[in-house]
């Protein structure tokens, strides 16, 4: 799988990709960056050579947020063409069949903070910040904020975040489970790396039915995605590795997982 992309930098380790969003310095999200993370995805999914993947922001921030450069003064045509785009973009990261992780590092802001949400796992630095200050700008967000930040952090805290458009730190937003660990800024990405890396080692038929359990059923009402996660445990059950893997706890061995 080869990808090369003008505002992204995309690095692979082994079965890990590593995704740095590369507008230094403050990232910036251009429609010209939306589309090239839609199309990662699609490379991702096409390719199968990768089984976690980790989002890193180059400069000073994981981003800032839209390019306010690109959208002010846009047409309601081409702001709606725009907000397609990143829509678009931002689905396409959220149901990604792989584990993703965003590696957290100073500002991540309105639409920065929006793709973040689209991640399974947010590591930030202990100088990270967060926020949805759009309410300021007097719009809301349009990246993904009002939905899916109620359903990370609950009802409440999300619109205490949205009206007042408030900043809270990398203390405040792990207390709200905004974010899952604190590293220092110096071991954030070797971290963010060495828990990718950790979980590239489980076998991908598993890993991607948990993904889809998991992310499908949360949606679903109780018994529907009880009778889901039924089908999805089936379908790893049947998986060459599913069997090698009960077979290896049988025979008391390590499993020998081949991905299939």
């Amino acid at each position: 799988m080869e990808l090369n992309f003008e505002n992204l930098k995309v690095e692979k380790f082994e079965r890990v990709l590593l995704v740095t969003l590369n507008r230094p310095p403050y990232n910036p999200l251009s429609s010209a960056l939306y589309g090239e993370i839609l199309k990662l995805c699609e490379e991702v999914e096409k390719s199968g050579e990768v089984k976690v993947m980790v989002i890193y922001g180059a400069g000073k921030a994981f981003s800032t947020g839209l390019d306010v450069k690109e959208v002010e003064g846009k047409s309601v045509v081409e702001m709606a063409s725009i907000g397609d785009l990143s829509r678009k973009a931002s689905c396409a990261l959220a149901e990604l069949s792989i584990p993703t992780i965003a590696a957290i590092s100073g500002l991540a802001v309105g639409g920065g903070l929006e793709l973040a949400l689209c991640c399974d796992f947010r590591f930030a630095s202990e100088d990270s910040r967060f926020g949805q200050p759009e309410i300021n700008l007097g719009i809301i967000p349009g990246g993904g904020a009002t939905q899916r930040l109620p359903r990370l952090i609950g009802l409440a805290r999300a619109k205490e975040l949205l009206f007042t458009g408030q900043m809270i730190d990398a203390k405040r937003a792990l207390e709200i489970g905004l974010i899952d660990k604190v590293f220092p800024a110096e071991r954030l990405l070797e971290e963010s790396l060495n828990f990718a890396k950790e979980l590239a080692q489980k076998p991908l038929v598993a890993l991607k039915a948990l993904k889809r359990a998991i992310s499908k059923g949360i949606d679903m009402p109780l018994d529907a995605a009880l009778v889901y996660e039924g089908q999805c445990f089936l379908q790893t059950y049947v998986s060459e590795d599913g069997r090698e893997g009960l077979r290896a706890f049988v025979e008391k061995r390590k499993p020998e997982f081949k991905d299939r």
